[in-house]
């Protein structure tokens, strides 16, 4: 039996026409993923990765040569000077908050020119939530500058509210929980070029979430001077258990670093015992998995439009992140299709996902995804906020195979359900 005879006739007969309208731009994806897995090859080559750098360090983690070639081969292919990446950075959102924390002191300004960032991180910096730890207790003054009506960036707005010089000027490449398209490396060098020129010893750093070999750049290399992620997204490879990284100019990776342990022992400590191993192979891996999830994103858009469903980025749009947002525009229906996706996970496909509250968010949130790794968004998975305009959020997917068929069945699962196989 075929897999196609799952499915309703009707339905694989849009797969086939989507099929064929999108092989010229998986095609170029594929060329995106060699010229990627080329430079983190070279990189490995250049740093003499050997079976001994596997094994992980103990105890307080001193003298770990595999850790240090990893976090030189981070830098190089990301094009930074120096480079965090450990198991004790929890999240992406640990990475970042750790970075913006780490760079300011009191007196100084944070200021996100990209719209008011995404939930966990406003109370990180004392913008939602009680306060506690945040940069508000210490003196330190953060806001955003509101993007346009259509998303993108308010230039004259930018260029008035940097003229107080920030300490820090952040941007997130990624829409988060929004509905803006995420900023393609252009886009970022754009703005990067206006802060140079209106206020240029701030310092920049780039929230990179779901960004890494998304293109051939990275914002390091179009001006920015730190970055942060997740290695349970796109530079994990799907291999990386926990962890994450912070990468840039080395004067402030070394001051991030005091953030991270404590002031006097910063990057020289931080065991990596049983981490090693997946993070040099999943970081290897990247390009090819981050490249099967953006396929995966192009049919998902290509489909779902096909049924009628206001998605986006299209599919033949521009691509810079793993994120491709469907809109419902009803409460209903947006659980509905998220529950499909649980369905047709390979983890835990016979549990019901149901909306809850979550720390760090403001409303109840919809999480689906049966994942090897717990909340990992490299692995296909759908979530989103309920509040209007419904929109899920549906990202990762390790192959493009698994990404079609558990797209496919969403969409059989959602659409289709009453129709005779």
């Amino acid at each position: 039996m075929s897999w196609r005879d799952n499915y309703d006739p009707k339905l694989i007969e849009i797969v086939d026409r989507v099929d064929k309208k999108i092989a010229p731009r998986l095609a170029e994806m594929d060329d995106q993923v060699i010229e990627n897995q080329s430079k983190v090859l070279r990189a490995f080559q250049e740093h003499h990765v050997a079976e001994s750098d596997l094994t992980g360090s103990t105890g307080y983690g001193h003298y770990d040569e595999g850790r240090d070639k990893l976090e030189d081969i981070y830098a190089e292919v990301l094009g930074g000077e120096d480079a965090l990446v450990r198991p004790q950075l929890v999240s992406g959102t640990h990475a970042i908050g750790v970075s913006l924390l780490g760079l300011v002191r009191p007196g100084d300004e944070l200021v996100y020119i990209t719209g008011k960032p995404y939930d966990t991180l406003q109370e990180v910096l004392g913008m939602a939530g009680n306060g506690i730890g945040s940069p508000i207790e210490y003196n330190i003054k953060t806001g955003y500058v509101d993007l346009k009506q259509d998303g993108s960036v308010d230039f004259d707005a930018v260029r008035a509210r940097l003229a107080s010089h920030p300490r820090v000027v952040a941007i997130q490449r990624s829409r988060g929980y929004a509905t803006r398209d995420s900023f393609t490396i252009a886009k970022i060098a754009a703005m990067i070029k206006v802060v140079r020129e209106v206020s240029p010893d701030s310092w920049v750093f780039v929230d990179n979430a779901y960004g890494e070999f998304s293109e051939t750049k990275e914002p390091l290399q179009v001006g920015a001077d730190l970055m942060a992620g997740s290695l349970f997204k796109n530079a994990g490879g799907g291999m990386a258990k926990t962890g994450g990284y912070i990468v840039g100019k080395k004067e402030l990776v070394e001051r991030v670093s005091y953030r991270f342990t404590v002031p006097g022992l910063g990057a020289a400590e931080g065991a990596t015992y049983g981490s090693l191993e997946d993070m040099f192979q999943g970081f290897f891996q990247a390009p090819q998995v981050t490249g099967a999830a953006i396929k995966g994103s192009i049919f998902e858009a290509a489909l779902l439009e096909e049924l009628g469903l206001d998605v986006s980025p299209k599919w033949d749009a521009p691509r810079t992140d793993l994120v491709q947002t469907v809109n419902f525009g009803n409460p209903d229906d947006m659980v509905a299709f998220a529950k499909a996706v649980q369905h047709n996970s390979p983890i835990d496909s016979f549990v019901t996902p149901i909306p809850e509250k979550m720390a760090g968010y403001e409303d109840a949130v919809i999480m689906a995804g049966g994942s090897f790794v717990q909340g990992s968004t490299i692995e296909f998975s759908a979530d989103g906020p309920l509040r209007e305009p419904y929109t899920l959020y549906i990202q990762g997917g390790l192959t493009y195979a698994h990404v079609k068929l558990a797209t496919v069945g969403a969409a059989q699962d959602t659409f289709f359900s009453q129709s005779t196989k």
